[in-house]
């Protein structure tokens, strides 16, 4: 489902409410007008966040963010709808939520100060650090499939990955790009690759 296509929500649950303790009282009486699929209309967050939980996948999202960079709440909004385990905010720890669309109520967001101090987070959880940037020597994207565990680190807007966070990277990808413009946002790239990542190691969504 595309942004143009966000559902309106739907009206107070008919008839007898539900005695399932995943419901919300409130939103049963009033309604439910979030950016839920429609097997979570009416639960409490609480819930939906615990049933996402027992399915995330083994990948982690990592983005630097050392001049406040809008792409983050995107990155969030795609770890969300690809089940990301994690999402990694690197440098400061105020970034816009715009983006994320509410999204991150429901994902986990950790922080850390500097790409060394994700980079010890990783290394103590045997997870790969994986960079996604068109730098000299990356492999192509298209052409290989990422580690089922590991962590994608994107770069900020503009420069990319910084120096510590190639550095910091056990392994580097680049997405094929065809036009004139150097480069393609961090969203995007973000995007594109957790779909690599669901190609190659997801089954199909819930019903």
């Amino acid at each position: 489902m595309t942004g143009d296509q966000l559902e309106v929500g739907v009206g107070p649950w008919a008839g007898d409410p539900p005695a399932d303790p995943r419901y919300d009282p409130e939103l049963l009486a009033e309604g439910d007008r979030r950016n839920v699929v429609d097997r979570y209309r009416y639960w409490r967050r609480e819930a939906v966040v615990a049933d996402l939980d027992r399915r995330r996948h083994d990948f982690h999202v990592a983005i630097e963010n050392w001049q406040h960079d809008l792409n983050i709440g995107t990155v969030v909004r795609n770890a969300n709808a690809f089940l990301a385990a994690e999402v990694h905010i690197v440098g400061r720890r105020r970034w816009n939520r715009r983006g994320a669309m509410v999204t991150d109520r429901y994902q986990h967001v950790r922080h850390h100060e500097t790409i060394e101090e994700f980079a010890a987070w990783a290394a103590d959880r045997d997870l790969p650090v994986v960079g996604i940037d068109n730098l000299p020597g990356s492999r192509p994207l298209e052409t290989t499939s990422l580690p089922r565990r590991c962590a994608l680190l994107f770069g900020q807007e503009g420069p990319g990955l910084s120096e510590a966070a190639r550095s910091a990277c056990d392994q580097l990808f680049s997405i094929a790009q065809y036009g004139s413009t150097r480069s393609i946002n961090a969203g995007v790239a973000s995007g594109i690759a957790m779909h690599a990542w669901i190609r190659a190691h997801a089954g199909p969504p819930p019903a």
